[in-house]
């Protein structure tokens, strides 16, 4: 083998940066939502990178992700921290925009629905009713996933870049409103049932129908949400 071959078997073998990136991006979001980093905690990039026996950027790259969903946040001259508790205040003003996109996104992807994408649809209920459910993270981030993909495929189906944009930036901050409970996933039987509901109004093909359902989801998801601020349960959406 020669050094060419040798150089080129190393590098195929050497993990990614995108992969490092996204095993700290892992690790990091497992702390945070099982509470093992408290709000305001700071996150050096140094420290982290020396805990995971990676180089600072693909620790760079993860917190970057991480402060797009609204869990970290950079200051200038301070660099990370940890998120503040988000406040039943800021729940109900993310709900608002969520009532104002997500019906519509639904109502324009029940317009042009395929057959592939009602099967991801299908897919995505599917793994949300079976998922896992322990009160760790590493336990029921499937559902959280199946419950986010859910979400995403009706908004992708759109065909409508700026709107998927949209609903990207407000996507990404729903994750934040999860962690106020911290006892896992307790409203999964309402979750699965609603999303069915929605399934079955894209499914129809009928606008209306599709708006009506994905608005009604939201909304009961609001008023959960709201209740586990009094209680030690979390809601989900």
């Amino acid at each position: 083998m020669t050094l060419v071959d040798r150089t080129t078997t190393r590098r195929s073998l050497a993990p990614s940066r995108q992969m490092l990136a996204d095993h700290v991006y892992d690790a990091v979001l497992d702390l945070l939502i099982d509470g093992e980093l408290k709000a305001g905690a700071a996150l050096g990039i140094d420290a982290l990178a020396r805990e995971f026996g990676v180089s600072q950027t693909p620790v760079r790259e993860a917190l970057a992700r991480l402060e797009s969903t609204g869990l970290v946040r950079r200051t200038a001259l301070k660099g990370y921290r940890v998120a503040p508790v988000a406040t039943p205040e800021e729940l109900v003003r993310l709900m608002q925009a969520r009532l104002l996109l997500e019906p519509a996104l639904a109502e324009l992807a029940a317009q042009q629905l395929t057959p592939t994408v009602l099967a991801d649809l299908e897919r995505a209920v599917h793994d949300l009713a079976t998922a896992p459910l322990g009160p760790s993270f590493h336990e029921f981030r499937q559902y959280w996933e199946a419950d986010e993909r859910f979400h995403r495929i009706i908004a992708e189906a759109t065909g409508n870049e700026f709107l998927i944009s949209a609903y990207q930036a407000l996507g990404g901050q729903i994750q934040r409103f999860r962690l106020f409970g911290g006892g896992g996933v307790t409203d999964s039987e309402h979750c699965v049932a609603e999303h069915t509901r929605v399934l079955q109004g894209l499914r129809t093909g009928d606008p209306v129908t599709a708006r009506e359902a994905m608005a009604a989801h939201i909304t009961e998801a609001r008023d959960r949400a709201l209740e586990a601020y009094d209680t030690p349960d979390a809601a989900h959406a």
